[in-house]
Parts: C-alpha cells; structure tokens; sequence
C-alpha cells in the first residue's frame, strides 16, 4: 500500500472526491495515511476525521516565507514517510527543495486542460473566468505530476468538459469539478499507487490495465 498524503487549503471537495473513490475500492493498493491542511480553520480537516484520516496543520500564516514553510511541510512528509503526495485545492506553491525531494511523487489537479489557461494567476474561479472570456468551446481538468513551475508537469489525465451558452464561472467550475476533476483524480492516484505511471521526459505512458 501506497502510503499517501493529502495536501489541502479549504473546504476540500476534491478531497472528499477521494475519500469517496478509496471508500468504494476505486482508488487501488493506496493507504490515505495523512491529510495536511496550511489553514488551521479549513473545513477539509473535518471531512478527513469523519473518515478517520488522521488529520495535522502547517500553519502557512506563522511562517515568514515561502522557504521556511517549505521546510516544515517537507518535515512533516518525511516524519509520516510519505510516498505520495496530492494536492487537493492546496492554495500554496511549495520550494523546490520540496518538489525535487517528491520529484514524479507530487499529483496535482488543474481545472483546464493544460497547456491552456493554466501556471501563474490561474486558480480558483480566474480560471473559469478567462475559459469564458476567451469564448473557447470545450475546457476540462487536468491530473499531472507537479513541478518547481506552475502547472507544467508531465500530464497523467485530461478529461473534457463542453462549454455552454448560459453558462456563467460559478456554473462552470461546478461542472468542471463534478464531471472531470472528481473523477480524474482519484483514478491518477490509483493509477500510481498501482505503479502503472511511467514518465519519460514530459510524457506519462500507462502501462498495463488500470
């Protein structure tokens, strides 16, 4: 068993899309050892008790930089000998120092489909926004190894999600997150638990049968 920690920031529904997935059997060979919240107040630590996942906060606001924050999460993974780690609506870019430790060991979500709409500035509803604003037809989500740059490591899934006529960032980012981020996810988790993820430079090949 992959032993895996979650990293979070918020109200964690990408989180609860994962408990979710490991309580039916969807995610394979993966032990949700640990969820890790930057916010003391996030609502995420509360799905995680209820679901029995032990539960510990970095607290980003008492450090003084990026650096020394880095440092403490980094403590933390190595303390609980994490294997995998997933950000789940985590709102913090972690140094490299920590990135290279975890190097192919970090998955991701992004609510476009990357290289579009993504890296510095794109996050939360902004994405939505400039999806809209641009008047493209289709978007989605994107599962990926993270990286020292934003949004730019090698691509585990992507799953499309049309655009509507009506449709506003509030109701696209629901249908995002429901139709394409929910489900990408959890499956790239397994899908590396499972030891089926090959990286060869950008590209990750599949092998096998998930």
């Amino acid at each position: 068993m992959v032993k895996t920690a979650v990293l979070v920031s918020g109200g964690g529904t990408n989180l609860q899309a994962i408990i979710d997935a490991h309580i039916f059997g969807e995610i394979k060979n993966c032990a949700l050892i640990a969820v890790i919240s930057s916010n003391p107040e996030a609502y995420a630590l509360e799905r995680a008790k209820y679901a029995g996942i032990p539960t510990y906060c970095v607290d980003r606001s008492i450090f003084p930089n990026r650096l020394s924050f880095t440092k403490a999460m980094l403590d933390k993974l190595k303390d609980l000998e994490v294997e995998l780690v997933v950000y789940a609506g985590f709102n913090f870019i972690l140094g490299p120092q920590l990135i290279r430790e975890y190097e192919h060991k970090i998955i991701n979500i992004h609510p476009s489909l990357i290289p579009s709409f993504c890296g510095d500035g794109y996050y939360g509803l902004r994405v939505h926004e400039a999806v809209l604003a641009h008047g493209v037809k289709v978007t989605g989500a994107t599962a990926h190894f993270a990286t020292e740059e934003p949004d730019d490591g090698p691509i585990i899934l992507q799953k499309a999600v049309d655009i509507l006529e009506n449709d506003t960032p509030q109701t696209l980012q629901r249908r995002v997150m429901e139709d394409a981020e929910w489900k990408i996810l959890p499956e790239a988790i397994s899908l590396f638990c499972q030891g089926l993820l090959e990286v060869e430079g950008r590209v990750v090949h599949i092998r096998g049968d998930a």
